[in-house]
């Protein structure tokens, strides 16, 4: 029905950190080798709560592309490309929220929870209340089928489903549209053609989803028929509709095991952070002065690995052999809290190493990356303006 493509993007609200690259980036290298991938600096995301700070988005856009880049997200394997400069997003969200009730919005788990965490920030603004809508659309618009989220954005992906599946059930039913799909069928050849109604059946009256998944891979297999006749046999399989938008599936991502170098999740609310690209000495002398454990007044005290910071970061950067001398070497106050810190400082500036090279890169030609962003604006408007083509039509809008 739809081709295989996963969306996903990031506020520019500031630098970023290590957290950012073992919670998002890393899957982001991983996945665009194994399917389409879109990724956006999502800026109008990042005015639904910083409306009142500009200089902090136009300052972070660049940098936050640079650090993509510099984590390995490859344009040559990945559409890069900014929220803001591809307008279908926006007018999308304009025609989303004709048919959207007050109330899915008001009933978000995040709406509320979010006004408590910034509290100090009045956000009883639309921008605010419609920002899942919003997200709805930059998914919509591509018509992802996989978005990678963490648990606590899961409502917002079944959210755009709901969206999804209201437009189509009030716009895929054209007039005609069983005659339509039923000489879409007779051009599917005889054969192929009998075959998708013993499935269509089949599903429709038995309920068999290994019927419907056939007949899907049956569509895909056809050459003959156009994008509109396609759509029109998908919805047929399972209603009375065109299928105009897809319902994307959320793609669990393991929740980031970064801790910071209080110990607490690392994020910049926290103070807690270590930049991506942040200098060695600065690196160096952050982990050096982290708190350990406070059994260990003296050199001479023995203590506890699982009540130290330090030994967080070791879960991360240290071999096993190395987190068995620290067990070791702590218990018996064999080592010391310096000599203790020294491996996971040595990892830390072994994995940004690469990192600050492919960022170099960037920063001494800049427009390298002005051009991989307008390369990316380009597809994505591309297939955002193919969307909108069949999102127009079935609202009755004209397009040119």
């Amino acid at each position: 029905m739809f081709a295989d493509r996963v969306l996903s993007g990031m506020r520019p609200t500031g630098s970023l950190h290590l957290g950012h690259y073992h919670g998002v980036l890393k899957n982001w290298v991983q996945m665009q080798h194994e399917m389409e991938c879109l990724f956006f600096v999502a800026d109008w995301h990042a005015l639904t709560t910083h409306y009142d700070t500009p200089q902090v988005i136009e300052q972070s856009v660049w940098d936050m592309v640079i650090d993509w880049l510099a984590a390995g997200v490859d344009p040559a394997h990945s559409t890069l490309f900014i929220q803001s400069r591809v307008p279908e997003h926006a007018e999308l969200h304009l025609l989303l929220s004709m048919i959207t009730p007050l109330g899915w919005l008001e009933r978000m788990p995040t709406y509320k929870d979010q006004q408590e965490k910034l509290s100090g920030k009045d956000l009883s603004t639309y921008g605010f209340l419609g920002y899942p809508l919003l997200q709805s659309a930059d998914i919509l618009i591509y018509r992802a089928t996989q978005v990678p989220v963490g648990e606590d954005q899961v409502p917002h992906i079944e959210f755009t489903r709901e969206i999804a599946r209201r437009f189509n059930h009030i716009y895929g039913r054209e007039i005609g549209f069983e005659e339509k799909a039923e000489a879409a069928i007779k051009k599917m050849g005889s054969k192929k053609g009998r075959l998708y109604s013993e499935l269509r059946t089949k599903y429709q009256e038995q309920g068999d989803d290994e019927a419907l998944l056939a007949a899907k891979a049956l569509l895909d297999e056809q050459q003959n028929l156009s994008h509109g006749d396609r759509e029109r046999l998908f919805g047929y399989l399972e209603g009375s509709g065109k299928m105009i938008l897809s319902e994307p599936q959320a793609m669990l991502t393991a929740a980031s095991r970064m801790p910071g170098l209080d110990g607490q999740k690392m994020s910049k609310s926290y103070g807690n952070t270590i930049s991506m690209r942040e200098d060695e000495e600065s690196v160096t002398k952050k982990i050096r002065t982290m708190p350990t454990d406070p059994a260990r007044i003296r050199r001479t005290d023995p203590g506890t690995p699982e009540k130290c910071p330090v030994w967080q970061l070791h879960q991360v950067y240290s071999s096993d052999d190395t987190k068995q001398w620290v067990q070791q070497g702590c218990t018996s106050a064999g080592i010391g809290c310096i000599e203790c810190k020294q491996p996971v400082i040595q990892g830390v500036l072994d994995e940004q190493r690469p990192m600050r090279e492919r960022a170099q890169y960037y920063l001494d030609d800049p427009t390298l990356v002005k051009n991989i962003i307008a390369d990316g604006c380009e597809k994505a408007r591309e297939l955002a303006r193919d969307t909108m083509r069949d999102v127009r039509e079935a609202m009755g809008l004209s397009y040119s």
